[in-house]
């Protein structure tokens, strides 16, 4: 073999070794940026997965939603209904609103028709809260359920009555009573008065 031969193949050799060495380096820099920053299978900051340590969080305990206010509760009258009143709210047009929920406490279908009232304007609301009342003792006034011009009353009407111990809401607007006036009691048909406190709305 030649020596300008031999020469040419060991300089190839050279160059090949070179290359890889090369190579080599470039791989082992990459690897020190992105990769070592991240957790080894065997590292202790890895998840459990078990919920202790630095794992996965735990879930939240559901939070139970918040308790209606409850103004007044009174259970009574023939068909041993159950009334709640959760607001009473006066606002700027002269309005009270009083809101609420019945429920039903006969122990079978029930359908408080005579709720209506005995004026014979209110004939066509049965089975709602059109012959509810407020007194206020102080001023010495009633107040009756607001009403349209055709007699229909500004409150709820129970379509299709309760079933035994159904719960149904219920709303019935009045006339606001004087500003200084901050308690009314509250009646519908054969249930025992109530005292509830106004409050003013926003």
């Amino acid at each position: 073999m030649s020596m300008r031969h031999t020469m040419k193949i060991r300089r190839a050799l050279t160059a090949v070794a070179i290359t890889t060495g090369l190579a080599l380096t470039v791989a082992g820099c990459g690897g020190g940026e992105g990769e070592s920053d991240k957790p080894s299978a065997g590292s202790s900051s890895s998840p459990t997965g078990n919920g202790e340590g630095g794992g996965n969080p735990k879930s939240e305990e559901p939070q139970a939603p918040p308790e209606e206010t409850v103004l007044a509760e009174v259970t009574g009258g023939g068909d041993n209904a159950k009334l709640v009143i959760n607001s009473a709210t006066r606002d700027e047009g002269g309005f009270l609103t009083v809101t609420g929920k019945v429920k039903n406490g006969k122990g079978k279908f029930w359908n408080p028709a005579y709720w209506k009232g005995d004026e014979k304007e209110l004939s066509g609301n049965s089975a709602s809260l059109a012959g509810a009342y407020l007194v206020d003792k102080t001023g010495k006034k009633k107040y009756l359920v607001l009403r349209d011009t055709d007699g229909r009353c500004l409150c709820t009407k129970f379509t299709g009555g309760f079933k035994s111990d159904e719960e149904k809401t219920w709303y019935a607007q009045f006339p606001a009573p004087p500003a200084d006036t901050t308690k009314v009691d509250f009646q519908i048909a054969d249930m025992p008065p109530v005292a509830v406190e106004i409050s003013d709305g926003e």
